[in-house]
């Protein structure tokens, strides 16, 4: 059984950058043809995917979120990372590490960041 677990601070100040970490047991991130994403879900929103990393470390990423991410991988940790710089209050938003791109099969429980001074 795969388990994701996000990690961050869950308060973040406007124009600082926002990290997270997601943390992958019981799989291991560079299993051929994996994909690894994040996604967000602000209060009262869809879904929104914001980048992903594949099990050889190429990235991809929302074209409304590219000039401000990034996806990163520590492989001896088995963790990927997610950071977002030059946040506003509109990045408020539960944030989730994910198995998949297309069809994503596991799920991180989801960490709430708030963006606010």
């Amino acid at each position: 059984q795969v388990q994701l677990q996000e990690a961050g601070p869950g308060l973040v100040k406007p124009s600082q950058t926002l990290s997270l970490t997601c943390t992958v047991s019981g799989g291991s991130i560079t299993t051929n043809y994996i994909h690894w994403s994040w996604i967000r879900q602000p209060p009262g929103k869809a879904l929104e995917w914001i980048g992903s990393i594949t099990y050889s470390g190429s990235t991809d990423y929302s074209p409304s979120l590219k000039s401000r991410s990034s996806v990163s991988r520590d492989t001896s940790k088995n963790q990927f990372t997610l950071q977002l710089s030059s946040v506003t209050p509109e990045d408020t938003a539960v944030y989730y590490c994910a198995r998949g791109l297309v069809n994503i099969d596991y799920w991180g429980q989801g960490t709430q960041v708030t963006v606010s001074s």
